[in-house]
């Protein structure tokens, strides 16, 4: 080789050396790390940017469509993401999803869940939620919920619920609900209510209840109550019960337990079961006790089985009396 042919290579190959070298190591970084996972990374020990379904990525990862892996970082997708689990920000013009758990900031188009635990904050156009656990801010355009607990605070159009307990403030739309205990605030446009017991404050606009206790403050359009003990303030349209009442009852018509120690207001019609117990102050047109009055009724008609208490009405009736058993204006014993 001639000197002016080895300087010409020299002058040429330096040059294209110069610009051929960082192409090849962005052509090996563009190298799939794994061809199962059909994606291309940029990035080094996991971490950068992946561009389709990677198995794991820390970073950013932007993709048409999944089939599993982990997320930390950043997952767009169009027009769903998600994979096995995703911790971060997560976007997806119709969805997002992750089969196992999904935490951080996530934004489904029609809907976002996680087969486990959702923590963190979701908005689903549709509905948000997750197989176990939901903890942190739901929103979903017709529903969010749990099948076991939900924590924290959730939107849904239709209805928020937890199979299991729910702790925090839920609104719905129509329902709002826990299949055993919910405390915190909830108002729902229709029926609030707990499969065992409610502690905190309820809005609705038809009722709100407990299966077992109700501690707290109800409102309601037409019926609140609880299957076992009610305590605090409730008020409804029509009718406010438990079968153990402390505290206070306002209803627009009828109001009554078994063993009732409350002040209770009803207009129409108050009764305590047979065997049952009434103290405190009963005012209602027809106050009827079946089992012993030890407090006040006030009312057009009162009457009692057994009374050591008083009567104060147009007509009152007790029972036990051995004479004079029906009196006017006032009856006590």
């Amino acid at each position: 080789m001639n000197a002016s042919f080895a300087s010409l290579i020299s002058n040429v190959s330096g040059p294209l050396l110069r610009i051929a070298g960082p192409l090849v190591i962005v052509a090996l970084l563009l190298i799939p790390s794994n061809v199962d996972a059909q994606s291309v990374d940029l990035a080094i020990n996991g971490v950068g940017l992946s561009i389709g379904d990677s198995e794991e990525i820390t970073g950013v990862r932007l993709n048409y469509r999944d089939r599993g892996g982990d997320v930390k970082g950043i997952a767009l997708g169009l027009p769903v993401t998600g994979g096995e689990n995703i911790n971060g920000l997560a976007y997806g013009m119709l969805g997002v999803g992750a089969n196992e758990d999904m935490s951080g900031i996530v934004f489904g188009g029609l809907g976002a869940g996680a087969g486990q635990d959702l923590k963190g904050i979701a908005f689903g156009g549709l509905g948000v939620g997750a197989g176990r656990d939901v903890v942190g801010i739901a929103s979903g355009g017709l529903g969010a919920g749990a099948g076991r607990d939900l924590k924290g605070v959730s939107f849904g159009g239709l209805g928020a619920g937890a199979g299991r307990d729910a702790v925090g403030i839920m609104f719905g739309g129509l329902g709002a609900g826990a299949g055993q205990d919910m405390k915190g605030l909830v108002v729902a446009g229709f029926g609030a209510g707990a499969g065992r017991d409610f502690v905190g404050i309820a809005f609705s606009g038809i009722g709100a209840g407990a299966g077992r206790d109700f501690t707290g403050i109800s409102l309601s359009g037409i019926a609140s109550g609880a299957g076992g003990t009610l305590k605090g303030l409730h008020m409804a349209g029509i009718a406010v019960g438990g079968s153990t009442v402390r505290g206070i009852m306002i209803a627009g018509f009828a109001a009554g337990g078994h063993d009732v120690k409350a002040f209770s207001f009803a207009p129409g019609y108050f009764v305590v079961d047979d065997g049952g117990v009434q103290q405190g102050v009963s005012i209602s047109a027809f106050n009827r006790i079946k089992g012993n009055q030890e407090g006040l009724t006030i009312g057009i008609v009162n009457w009692a089985r057994h009374l050591d208490g008083l009567q104060i009405g147009l007509l009152n009736f007790a029972g036990n009396k051995s004479s004079m058993k029906w009196m006017p204006l006032v009856n006590w014993n």
